[in-house]
């Protein structure tokens, strides 16, 4: 089950869900495509990712960046293909 994110998850790690596996946590960050075309997106990255790895080291999962789009006046995920990581990551989680 996705849960929301406490705010200090919010602050500390960027993640705004979370899907727990056992003792371990799984970390979501939604995003807007427009994300993608911010200017100078390389120093979001970095940072993003070194709050990311300290999710990793403290929660034991991964952090997934799913992107939204609105198409016809709904949100859809702009890059599905994370589910199927997720997935993957769900399955790491339990075989340990």
């Amino acid at each position: 089950m996705i849960k929301p994110a406490p705010d200090e998850w919010d602050r500390l790690y960027n993640v705004d869900f979370y899907i727990q596996i056992r003792e371990k946590y799984i970390g979501l960050q939604i995003k807007p495509i427009t994300y993608e075309q911010t200017p100078e997106i390389y120093r979001w990255k970095e940072w993003l990712g070194r709050t990311h790895k300290k999710f990793g080291e403290d929660f034991g999962g991964k952090v997934f960046v799913v992107f939204s789009i609105k198409k016809d006046n709904k949100k859809e995920i702009y890059n599905p293909e994370v589910i199927e990581e997720i997935r993957q990551e769900i399955k790491r989680l339990r075989s340990r």
